[in-house]
């Protein structure tokens, strides 16, 4: 039991509360410390001074004192209630649902910590405790909606769908009167019913439910689209028709709709009664492009050729800049393709009198007075054909939308797909420069500024990047115009950011940047949590269920892949050359490019005293510059709590770690559980396992026996050694750069003492290869680098020649973005 207070402290004791709560922290300690003074030893004031004391920012004093006040009062449940929101605060739930479950068997009809309780639970995945804890609730509460809802939430997420089911029923019994006219909250919870119907398999009656409970619900866009795809499962396809017909008629452009409406139709054999359908679609929604772009997908021969004319007529005559998007999807198959592009190159000879006829069924004039516009955007179009990899001839990409731009110079558009005709050619210099100066046509534009930044960060601009950056941002935040970018979570910068230090081997701020990334899918990962309550009081129960299924699957999305990735590749290369730890700061030239790992004991030690005396040097001058931009200040977050100041802005403690393979697995394991198929994902898993020497002692029998059987076909026979095979394997692909180098470093790897200048000549004979890429040229150039060959000079010159317009083979420059999007 709590130790007694007077009533003129019990009503302290309740301003101390009331002050927590208000967030008046400095008045909450202070009447705090009132009550204290009478009695110093009172557990349930003790511990809400150390809440209030964790919410000031200082946790570890927090609790020191919550520890003094489980002492005094073991048997409070306010004192284990704190201790457990002092864990929850921490993010340690496991310890918080201890304390909570220690407070409610010392106050069980306690509403509070039971809801604390539950809370943390659904968000553990505790799901049997989250139905205990729910069914508790509901049991003290059978009046409040809410409760019945979380209880059949909760068997839901547990896969229980006939309780959850059974759950919602028996709340509508206990109803007097259901609702003639739904409200929001009612209406969901009809919706919500029926969707657990559907997924136990039960389609017939989810459709029965529907018609007969859900008539009146408010959202009807839902409901129409339930009925269509229920219909559709059935097999009852007019039904399925007429009610797919009616959504289009709502949204004509939603592509969905006319996938079901094709499924209701049945079989495509019978193309020209489809494409039917779709001009009749199409003539009621003149202005619409869904209805005319579906059809390129399943028309063939001259049947497209027809339906492909008409529809770049109509774009490429109103000026559409995304024409070329819409329809390079089709680019897969080869005589759509080419098709597409006999008709784009003949539209240049149409007589400037008439360049595109009126096409029937719209109601867009002819551009029989602009024929500049028209050309302007037939150029633009083959300029992004002859740049898109299934098309590429960047030759003509550059010859077509430099003509464009004699037309109008000052379009934004065709600047940038200039650009990217530079990237893509390999110049990242000349890349950066032209999307720069799309950006200066319109300065107002936020797309066009990010793009600037994104191929300034690809040229390892980084500075340049961020002044770019710094006028969309909010530069007096804390930290400036980067510590804006991390406080609104601009993924996209800080990966290229760090991708950029990366390729530039400066690994602490690198691994700054990817440690950024993973720590706002931490973010992502705890901000569920009000979303428990929150969905609940607002009735957004199937919303609330997709929220938590996502997030369930939260690390498969692409940019944590991506960070994961590169953030692992730069703690392998701090295990194979500790001294870059050191070295980061200086581009790598105080031995970046040396073997490392083959300097004796006393050249290792001079070249990383060496190291250090240069990053010392580098951080004093860094620290200056910090202090003048204030880049590491502290200052609030946006709900006014203080923020820690960053002690490590450029990620030094991160890249001399002692134990980096250790320090990979958090950012590994989630990479291979969540993204298994990804091949990039398994490959830098191996190098971090090999690494590990994980293969060692033997393997369970039934993984033994997967591995055996997959690798048995690639393995060598008996009498034939891995040299051997592995000759063989390069005798056989001896036309494909990449195996090339797969044998190679496989070659190395079985005999790293062996000669390689026999080696060297086949990377300079892969240049001869027709087949050959600009990045697989690349490649070839960054295994001669860790080879440290004397053949690199040679090896620039001749690729310099294949690819003049590249900088790569030039200067010698690592960059590998412009193969991205």
């Amino acid at each position: 039991m709590p130790q007694p207070l007077s009533s003129k402290e019990s009503s302290l004791f309740r301003q101390v509360i009331r002050n927590y709560e208000g967030k008046q922290y400095k008045k909450g300690i202070k009447v705090a410390d009132q009550i204290l003074r009478k009695n110093p030893n009172h557990g349930d004031t003790l511990a809400m001074k150390a809440l209030i004391i964790n919410s000031q920012g200082r946790p570890e004093e927090a609790f020191a004192l919550a520890k003094v006040a489980l002492r005094n009062d073991m048997k409070s449940h306010v004192c284990w209630h704190v201790y457990g929101l002092l864990y929850r605060a921490e993010k340690n739930f496991e310890e918080a649902i201890k304390a909570y479950k220690f407070a409610l068997k010392l106050e069980p009809e306690s509403q509070q910590i039971q809801r604390d309780l539950a809370l943390l639970q659904v968000q553990m995945r505790d799901y049997q405790g989250y139905i205990e804890s729910r069914r508790a609730m509901l049991q003290a509460r059978p009046q409040i909606r809410q409760n019945w809802t979380a209880l059949a939430i909760a068997h839901h997420l547990a896969g229980n769908l006939a309780s959850a089911e059974d759950v919602l029923t028996k709340y509508e019994e206990t109803l007097k009167n259901l609702p003639q006219k739904p409200d929001i909250e009612h209406s969901e919870a009809l919706l919500y019913k029926n969707t657990i119907i559907a997924e136990a398999g039960e389609t017939e009656r989810a459709l029965e439910h529907l018609q007969a409970a859900c008539k009146g619900c408010l959202d009807r866009l839902t409901v129409m689209e339930m009925k269509a795809d229920y219909f559709l499962r059935l097999g009852r396809d007019q039904e399925a028709e007429r009610a797919y017909r009616a959504l289009i008629d709502r949204n004509p452009e939603y592509r969905m709709y006319y996938e079901g409406l094709e499924k209701s139709l049945g079989p495509k054999d019978d193309r020209a009664s489809l494409k039917y359908v779709y001009d009749e679609i199409a003539e009621k929604n003149p202005r619409g492009d869904a209805a005319r772009r579906i059809p390129l997908g399943f028309l063939q021969g001259d049947n497209f050729l027809e339906a492909a004319d008409m529809y770049l007529r109509r774009m490429l005559n109103k000026g559409v800049p995304s024409t070329f998007a819409n329809v390079k999807s089709l680019y897969a198959d080869t005589f759509k393709r080419d098709t597409i592009q006999d008709l784009a190159e003949g539209y240049l000879t149409i007589e400037a009198h008439n360049p595109a006829p009126q096409t029937n069924g719209t109601d867009e004039k002819p551009a029989n007075g602009d024929t500049s516009k028209f050309r302007s955007s037939v150029l633009y179009f083959l300029a992004q054909h002859y740049n898109y990899h299934l098309s590429r001839r960047l030759d003509k990409a550059l010859e077509y939308i430099d003509k464009a731009i004699e037309i109008s110079s000052t379009s934004v558009d065709y600047h940038m797909t200039r650009a990217r005709i530079w990237k893509h050619y390999g110049n990242l210099q000349k890349a950066s420069e032209v999307m720069e100066y799309a950006r200066t046509l319109d300065e107002k534009d936020r797309y066009i500024n990010t793009k600037a930044a994104k191929y300034q960060l690809r040229n390892d601009e980084n500075d340049a990047a961020l002044k770019t950056m710094s006028k969309f941002t909010r530069n007096e935040t804390a930290g400036g115009p980067l510590g804006d970018l991390h406080e609104m979570q601009c993924m996209w910068y800080i990966t290229e950011d760090g991708e950029s230090y990366l390729r530039q081997l400066k690994l602490g701020l690198s691994l700054k940047r990817f440690t950024a990334i993973f720590d706002i899918f931490d973010v992502w990962q705890e901000d569920q949590f009000d979303f428990h309550s929150f969905s609940l009081r607002k009735g957004q129960i199937r919303a609330y269920i997709d929220m938590v299924r996502w997030e369930d699957r939260l690390r498969e999305h692409p940019f944590y892949s991506r960070a994961a990735i590169s953030a692992v590749r730069a703690f392998v290369l701090l295990h194979d050359k500790p001294h870059l730890a050191h070295d980061s700061l200086t581009n790598g030239t105080h031995g970046g490019d040396k073997d490392f790992g083959k300097l004796d004991s006393n050249e290792r030690k001079k070249a990383l005293k060496k190291a250090k005396k240069e990053q010392q040097r580098q951080e004093k001058a860094d620290a200056v510059k910090r202090e003048e931009k204030k880049i590491s200040t502290g200052g609030t977050t946006a709900d006014g709590e203080p923020k820690k100041a960053d002690t490590d802005p450029l990620g030094l403690k991160l890249a001399q770690t002692a134990e980096p393979l250790k320090d990979t697995m958090k950012f590994l394991n989630p990479l291979l559980e969540f993204n298994s198929i990804n091949i990039e994902a398994q490959n830098v898993g191996f190098e971090v396992f090999i690494r590990k020497i994980k293969e060692a002692g033997p393997l369970p029998p039934k993984i033994s026996e997967v591995i055996i059987a997959d690798l048995t076909p690639l393995l060598p026979s008996e009498d034939t050694s891995l040299s051997k095979h592995n000759d063989a394997f390069l005798s056989k692909h001896s036309q494909s750069p990449s195996h090339i180098y797969s044998a190679l470093r496989t070659r190395h790897l079985l005999s790293p003492d062996s000669s390689r200048s026999q080696d060297e000549k086949i990377l300079l004979d892969t240049l001869d290869l027709p087949n050959i890429s600009m990045q697989e040229a690349r490649e070839g150039l960054d295994l001669l680098k860790d080879w440290n060959s004397g053949s690199l000079a040679e090896y620039r010159a001749k690729a310099a020649k294949k690819y003049p317009r590249a900088t790569a083979f030039v200067d010698g420059k690592a960059t590998n973005g412009e193969n991205k999007a």
